[in-house]
């Protein structure tokens, strides 16, 4: 019986042991194992180096056998692991991390029990696509959530035994909201209209009519801008004009047209391979003509082609993915699982792009401002419809314009070539700017080339041209010593070119020998005796036909043809791709050097981030891979990148790198919650997430703070109250012109070149022509970009140059932004213009206009403190100006109000969005 009763009670008392035996904690590879790996061992071990054929970034190699002929990690194993003998050895020639200090016992022991758990390898949180049914959680707090953004702050500030603030004041939240949604401050109207208005819908009223703003788009556009290296200059040493403003216009209008996401991916990186593309989506692919491109002598073309391409796969992966993609063109990636030849593979989806770093930037499309638009049609139309039958376009349609007009100019015997299609072949001649277009400078002894040029029934040839020494031009076929069938004689039109501006422009028209066929043609250019390095500028060509149809109309038409054709096209660097009969192959570069080519590769995806399932896939397939609704990246980065410019900071901080060195989300179930509900309830609409994320509870937060929270909660990264961060350069510069009445809210168009100081610039074509009137107080995102000589204020407030793809702007403070505003001369411009207001504003009562103008600065109604102390600086200025400072400036009451508007200019609430 006792036996019996033992047999009964051992299995239970055996059983109930196991159950209450403490079990060891399941390691974690990412939260605990991965950071010792990144940190000690993978800057031999991983993607740059393998030092004993050992690498820890891939888990086959991690698990395979070494040089030694041993495996570094046996899973189950940790004592017959050679990882873990060399991390645990006493000799230091053989202890691992080789010449470093050792690891801890604690990080050995937690490398030891992963192993013996079963060295279970887990992909970065980045790789892993978010889930599709994140539990909103349900957090009480004292003030309520007011939707489900707050539920996850909420949540986590209740962990960190923090409480959100209350909910800013009316005007407060006003400016924060205006400022964020257009880039521009609130007037006092629309203070008082906001505070008046108590209904339940007031502020959301008020966020729809901001998003429905036009400038919404100009605001937003600027940080796309950043991310697409948006310049009107080219870069390198030349760092010449390039004519791109064409692609502002079009971001400009995407994010105003509230272009859903996916949409907006696809065009600009495909846009040319969507089916019958339009205007509109072969401008979106100059978002990848902005790469730099090398207009200096003797500069090998293919070369630079390749660094273009190359930059476009780490651009790329950059914007859409959050990835250091371009670390993987020189070798595998660092840090990550991505293979040295999954770059080039990358790269194949680029490689057969048309452009090849040449002066014309070709290919093009050609399209036209607003005004010339609709001008262009109504003579194409009026002078087809007075054509004969036969001569007649079939239908004049409102798609690719330019391609109609010259179709039909060049029937008629109208055949002139712009100044940018010259092509790549002329030798010793340079593009230079020219009131933002193009000519060509002509050094002696250099020449033009075209190819493949119809001359069957043309007997003469002008070129438009100016001069400041005189020269000859002789015109050869096939070769510069090739047959000559014309020559011609320049004359002086200059003494000098202010500015490198030509004034005066002549034509010199050619007589030639009769040619059939279709030929070369090689314009040589020379000088008798003396050299002149600018020998000539060539801005045109115009072949003349023996009998062109046009002289067979009345004057009329051809006065008209003569408008059509002086109408100017505005053309665009756009992506277009290869006929397949010339395609590229792709190879691997050993070390990224273009010149050592190793092995071909075809277009494909790397493999963490999933691959696409199809044979040959195409830059087109490739852009829909990344808006596919699978893709683990997309959606977290862009949702991302909004909330950081309206909140200062990412979710993500690391914009630039969701790798696994980044840093780690602040709220990773808020950013897998929102990614997944803007791709799929929102339907990619980054006007519904904005909308999102400013109708909660967290974003209208007020700024204040205290002891507790900043002790908590130092940087706000968790928002325990409402962000508070510094102004970007453009918002600054526009909220004064804004305040002041300058600004001029002219939309679309091409780049202004406000003030700035005579011979800033020193190379680099030196072209910086300032715009007149009310043109140089157009908003900022407007401003000329040189890419060798930003806009001086616009650097000193932390903007980039834009060389390379930008994702997050570096917030400083320095003295020298304060004597920006102080002396810049747009912000003093602003202050007087300001001042004169104030003061038809203040009549007999100067205080008053202070405080009210004041106000435009602060939001709400101004501590009389404040007032005060502005008032005495307007007295002791104006005491100073009437005694003393007469030879500055004879209105000394405007001089002293000057010097208030402009320390206004200059309070923290004017930099600062609170």
């Amino acid at each position: 019986m006792k036996s019996r009763f033992l047999l009964f009670i051992l299995p239970v008392l055996l059983l109930l042991t196991f159950w209450l035996w403490p079990r060891q904690e399941k390691i974690s590879y990412n939260r605990q194992i991965r950071p010792i790996i990144n940190n000690k061992c993978i800057s031999c071990h991983g993607g740059v180096k393998q030092s004993g054929g050992f690498s820890l970034l891939f888990e086959e190699e991690a698990k395979m056998d070494t040089e030694s002929g041993k495996p570094a990690i046996i899973p189950g194993d940790a004592e017959a692991s050679e990882m873990v003998t060399r991390l645990t050895h006493h000799d230091p020639e053989l202890r691992m991390p080789l010449g470093k200090d050792p690891l801890s016992n604690e990080e050995i022991n937690l490398i030891k029990e992963w192993i013996n758990q079963g060295a279970n390898w887990e992909k970065h949180w980045a790789y892993i696509p978010p889930a599709k049914d994140i539990e909103v959680p349900t957090v009480d707090m004292e003030i309520p959530a007011q939707n489900e953004i707050d539920h996850f702050i909420f949540r986590q500030l209740a962990k960190m035994e923090l409480s959100p603030n209350e909910e800013a004041p009316k005007e407060l939240l006003l400016r924060r909201l205006t400022l964020d949604i257009t880039g521009l401050p609130p007037d006092i109207q629309a203070y008082d209209d906001f505070i008046a208005d108590t209904s339940p819908n007031a502020y959301e009223n008020k966020v729809d009519q901001l998003l429905a703003s036009p400038h919404f788009g100009e605001k937003w556009a600027a940080f796309w801008m950043d991310l697409a290296r948006y310049s009107d200059s080219k870069g390198y040493e030349k760092d010449l004009h390039r004519e791109i403003w064409k692609y502002r216009d079009w971001l400009i209008e995407a994010f105003n047209q509230d272009m859903p996401f996916d949409q907006f991916t696809i065009a600009q990186l495909a846009g040319d391979l969507l089916p019958d593309p339009t205007e509109s989506d072969l401008l979106a692919t100059a978002f990848h003509r902005n790469t730099m491109a090398n207009d200096e002598g003797g500069t090998n073309d293919e070369e630079f082609r390749v660094a273009a391409v190359m930059e476009r796969v780490g651009t790329t992966f950059e914007v859409w993915q959050g990835i250091t993609m371009a670390c993987v063109q020189c070798h595998s990636h660092p840090y990550d699982p991505i293979r040295h030849e999954e770059f080039y593979k990358s790269q194949a989806f680029f490689n057969n792009t048309q452009d090849k770093d040449l002066y014309n930037e070709q290919p093009k499309v050609f399209t036209y401002e607003k005004e010339d638009e609709q001008k262009v049609k109504e003579l194409l139309s009026w002078v087809n419809e007075n054509l004969r039958p036969s001569e007649k376009l079939p239908k004049i349609t409102d798609r690719f314009l330019h391609k109609q007009k010259q179709e039909l100019l060049y029937s008629l015997g109208f055949r002139k070539v712009e100044a940018e299609e010259f092509q790549d072949k002329s030798r010793f001649i340079e593009l230079v700017a020219h009131d933002q277009e193009s000519i060509w400078q002509v050094q002696d002894s250099s020449w033009i080339m075209f190819e493949n040029v119809d001359l069957t029934d043309i007997s003469a040839i002008s070129l438009g041209y100016a001069s400041l020494y005189g020269a000859k031009v002789e015109i050869r076929l096939d070769s510069v010593l090739g047959e000559k069938i014309g020559e011609g004689t320049f004359r002086i039109t200059d003494k000098n070119f202010p500015g490198n501006r030509p004034t005066d422009w002549e034509t010199l028209k050619v007589s030639i020998k009769p040619v059939s066929g279709t030929r070369d043609i090689f314009y040589y250019f020379k000088k008798d005796q003396t050299f002149a390095q600018d020998l000539i500028r060539v801005d045109w060509v115009f072949y003349h036909e023996k009998a062109p149809l046009k002289d067979k109309y009345p004057p009329s038409l051809q006065a008209k043809l003569e408008e059509l054709s002086n109408t100017k096209a505005i053309e665009t660097p756009i992506l277009k791709d290869l006929p397949k009969s010339r395609s590229r192959k792709t190879h691997v570069f050993e070390r990224g050097d273009w010149r050592s080519k190793g092995e071909e590769v075809r277009a494909n995806t790397p493999e963490i981030m999933g691959t696409i399932n199809k044979d040959n896939p195409t830059r087109l397939d490739f852009a829909k891979w990344l808006v596919n609704g699978e893709n683990s990246l997309t959606s977290r980065v862009i949702v991302n990148r909004i909330w950081e410019q309206i909140f200062g900071f990412g979710i993500v901080e690391s914009m630039e790198d969701f790798g696994s060195q980044g840093i780690p989300a602040s709220h990773p179930e808020l950013l897998d919650w929102l990614a997944v509900n803007f791709q799929d309830d929102m339907n990619w609409s980054m006007k519904k997430l904005i909308k999102k994320i400013v109708m909660s509870q967290s974003y209208r937060q007020n700024s204040a703070t205290d002891e507790h929270k900043i002790k908590k909660d130092p940087y706000n990264k968790f928002l325990s109250r409402g962000s508070r961060t510094r102004l970007p350069a453009e918002t600054i510069r526009d909220q004064a012109l804004a305040i002041s009445g300058l600004l001029n809210e002219k939309q679309l168009g091409p780049s202004v070149m406000p003030y700035q100081p005579e011979n800033i610039i020193s190379f680099g074509g030196k072209f910086w022509f300032p715009s007149e009137g009310d043109e140089k107080y157009r908003r900022a995102v407007y401003t000329y970009w040189k890419r060798t000589h930003p806009y001086p204020s616009f650097v000193t407030f932390d903007s980039p140059s834009r060389e390379v793809c930008t994702s997050r702007r570096i917030r400083t403070n320095t003295p020298l932004q304060s004597l920006v505003l102080l002396n810049d001369p747009v912000y003093i411009e602003a202050a007087d213009a300001w001042a004169k207001r104030i003061l038809k504003e203040s009549g007999n009562n100067i205080k008053n206009g202070i405080e009210k103008n004041l106000r435009l600065v602060t939001a709400k109604v101004p501590e009389p403190e404040k007032v005060e102390v502005l008032h005495q600086l307007y007295l002791e200025s104006l005491s100073y100006y009437q005694k003393e400072g007469k030879e500055l400036d004879k209105n000394a009451e405007l001089a002293a109000m000057r010097m208030v508007s402009n320390a206004m200019l200059n309070l923290d609430e004017f930099v600062t969005r609170r």
